[in-house]
């Protein structure tokens, strides 16, 4: 049954899905834990699960040139919503899946959203996927959003993951984890943001297990005022494989981040790297910015927005 949105809803939807009303094709939008407006595709079909929370997407096999929305957006207070979504990806195909989660909290009291979802990436596949968290509200009102992401990917099977954290979630604990076939390839990129006190927790764990896998992550993040960061990404060849690990964060104010990326090379022909860089802004952009026009605080941000394009 449909359901209106309100216009909290509405703005939570375009800043985390790039929505404006209801999009063609296959989609599922989740409201503060219930169902608001499902459809699904000739090639997608997405079903409710029967034994947790949360839906199983299908695509079938030679699937090209669609997109399935599965935004979640939240605006009931003191409540801990948790769904597990699960993708079976056909071979052959070619597909945008976007997510993302909207809180918006004006109370003293939580918000609370886990999404675990897991892919499984068919032989050949190629798939992209998005995922934007946002947090609005009052200063006072504490936003958690934990994330679960578990990637399978098939013989030759390609994935590319576009994970962001905008603003204003009060704590986050984020666990990535893929397994890669043979011929696989895997390209994570993570931005975050945190401010105040707020607190990030980045885990992953890559597997490269075919020969000639390979895993490209790209991790960048700002932490402002007394935020705390910590990222851990760790990579494993088993094979002839390739994999690169880049960690860079800017502090301002009293911000901290600690960053811990890890290779093994669990087979002498696995290709391993990775390098890290923790620091502030550099005095000589903001007055090259300012000679310009710019104020320091517009030229500080110009260099945080290109930092995290």
């Amino acid at each position: 049954m449909a359901v209106d949105l309100s216009p909290i809803d509405e703005n939570l939807l375009a800043t985390i899905a790039g929505l404006h009303g209801m999009p063609s094709g296959a989609f599922n939008i989740r409201r503060n834990g219930e169902l608001v407006r499902r459809s699904n595709s000739a090639f997608i079909e997405i079903e409710t699960k029967d034994d947790v929370p949360g839906i199983d997407i299908r695509v079938k096999d030679n699937t090209r040139g669609e997109t399935v929305y599965i935004p979640v957006v939240m605006s009931q207070v003191d409540m801990k919503d948790i769904v597990y979504n699960t993708f079976y990806i056909g071979e052959n195909c070619d597909v945008n899946i976007v997510a993302g989660c909207g809180i918006h909290n004006e109370s003293h009291q939580s918000s609370q959203h886990d999404g675990i979802h897991e892919f499984f990436v068919g032989k050949g596949s190629r798939i992209k996927y998005s995922e934007v968290h946002y947090g609005e509200g009052s200063s006072d009102a504490t936003r958690i959003m934990n994330p679960v992401t578990k990637v399978h990917l098939g013989e030759n099977a390609f994935c590319e993951m576009d994970m962001s954290q905008l603003a204003g979630v009060t704590s986050t604990k984020r666990e990535t984890d893929a397994d890669l076939a043979a011929g696989a390839k895997l390209i994570i990129t993570e931005k975050m943001q945190t401010a105040d006190d707020q607190w990030a927790e980045s885990n992953m764990n890559f597997e490269l297990n075919g020969e000639d896998s390979s895993v490209q992550v790209v991790s960048r993040s700002v932490a402002k005022d007394n935020s705390r960061q910590v990222f851990s990404p760790l990579v494993v060849g088993r094979a002839a494989c390739r994999g690169h690990v880049q960690c860079d964060s800017i502090l301002i104010g009293n911000g901290q981040v600690k960053s811990v990326p890890a290779i093994e090379a669990a087979s002498p022909d696995a290709i391993l790297m990775h390098e890290a860089a923790i620091g502030k802004i550099a005095g000589e952009q903001i007055i090259k910015l300012q000679t310009l026009g710019l104020t320091e605080e517009e030229a500080e941000q110009e260099i945080l927005d290109d930092f995290l394009s």
